[in-house]
């Protein structure tokens, strides 16, 4: 997140960083970087995960129904544990998903639903097998984001001398 903030603010020429943090970024700060190449290491995909035991929850539209039972019934609403605010709030609006409370995560956020800070995760997986160890399964439909390691360059360097040479070394 601090590459991308220094890309942003121009304090850094160019960088590596995540995809997903890129997006997770305020717009005003993604509109000041360019992605110059997307590289094949550091693939993740960040998802909505549930309970394994929510048998009768597959998709996002399941969940919607799930949610206006947690505001109808226990008069409270769906708490969804993740580090990326901003893309599971678009995505679960996206969706038509409303009836829910993000609870901001500062790490092991595949822990949340145990401990019962929240009942479902928004969280970035390569493999699965943290969430599957943590008794949690992907939504059918729950894929946010595909992520992977990305060359950034801020917009506000690409006009200094010696910054299109490198980016042409690193872009290769």
């Amino acid at each position: 997140r601090e590459i991308i903030e220094s890309l942003g603010d121009g304090s850094l020429d160019i960088g590596f960083s995540g995809y997903d943090l890129l997006k997770e970024s305020e717009q005003n700060i993604q509109n000041k970087i360019k992605i110059i190449k997307k590289y094949e290491f550091g693939k993740a995909n960040l998802v909505i995960a549930i309970p394994d035991d929510w048998i009768d929850v597959q998709t996002i539209a399941d969940l919607e129904e799930i949610a206006f039972e947690f505001k109808d019934k226990k008069k409270k609403k769906l708490r969804v544990s993740t580090k990326y605010l901003n893309l599971t709030r678009d995505f679960l609006y996206a969706k038509g998903v409303t009836q829910f409370k993000l609870v901001k995560s500062y790490g092991s956020t595949e822990v949340a639903p145990f401990f019962g800070t929240s009942e479902i995760v928004s969280d970035i997986t390569s493999t699965g097998e943290t969430l599957k160890s943590n008794k949690l399964r992907i939504l059918k439909d729950g894929q946010i984001l595909k992520s992977q390691a990305c060359l950034m360059i801020s917009k506000l360097s690409s006009r200094k001398s010696g910054i299109k040479n490198i980016i042409n070394l690193l872009g290769k």
